[in-house]
């Protein structure tokens, strides 16, 4: 599904999810929704959903999982257990740019360590509005979730596998947007699809629009490490890399 995204600061954005795990649960990227206030989903078919709130999410795997205003059976996809070997066949179904239910095909380039957990290198071509789109193999199964993407290299993106998916609480009681907003939060911006830096450390690199003091904890938090600033404007993007202090 399309996710229709509009933050605390009322900015409006479009990221994607899956409906997967329950017929009343809909998985995405943590970042998409971490400042949400509202998020709708939307099917391929126009048939709109509301999310009332966040089962439970894993910001390290950048992963949520949401909850729907109401189950919609024999729309539920099937996850893969295994993890998927490199060079297998990949698929991505999002929203780049807005044009929603866009299928990108690749390969898994290969399968890193990277944050302390295990994530796909994709070839599949991703742009902003992917965040939280399903990775589907030749089976249909979904094997991971759409993270992040370098924005200096070509088809060079990232999800989390979906092994990451039963590390969630499937049980617990959905928070709410206003309950979520308190929470600590990465640091994002509403482009959906970010780019880390040369270390891996994404929260570094997402600056939130309106942000700019999450922003100054983030490098306080990264002090000593290296960190890479991505500034996209006017269709052009430059890359600022330097050691905090």
């Amino acid at each position: 599904m399309t996710l229709e995204v509009e933050t605390q600061s009322g900015e409006k954005f479009v990221g994607s999810a899956v409906l997967i795990l329950a017929d009343d649960m809909a998985l995405t990227a943590w970042h998409v929704v971490a400042d949400a206030r509202s998020v709708w989903g939307v099917f391929s078919d126009g048939q709109r959903v509301k999310m009332t709130g966040c089962i439970d999410h894993d910001g390290m795997r950048d992963l949520a999982l949401l909850k729907l205003e109401k189950g919609l059976p024999h729309r539920q996809a099937t996850a893969c257990h295994e993890l998927q070997p490199v060079a297998a066949r990949a698929y991505v179904i999002g929203s780049p740019k807005g044009y929603g239910f866009s299928i990108s095909d690749g390969l898994i380039s290969q399968i890193r360590s990277l944050d302390g957990f295990l994530q796909y290198q994709l070839s599949c071509p991703i742009s902003p509005g992917n965040s939280g789109s399903p990775v589907i193999n030749q089976q249909g199964e979904v094997i991971g979730i759409a993270s992040w993407t370098k924005t200096d290299a070509q088809n060079v993106s990232f999800a989390t596998p979906s092994q990451g998916f039963f590390r969630l609480n499937l049980s617990g009681p959905p928070m709410t947007w206003e309950q979520l907003a308190a929470l600590p939060r990465p640091v994002s911006t509403t482009s959906a699809v970010e780019s880390p830096s040369a270390t891996g450390n994404k929260h570094a690199a997402r600056a939130a629009v309106g942000g700019f003091d999450a922003f100054q904890k983030c490098l306080k938090d990264s002090v000593g490490k290296s960190v890479t600033v991505v500034v996209q404007e006017d269709g052009r993007t430059n890359s600022f890399t330097f050691t905090a202090k």
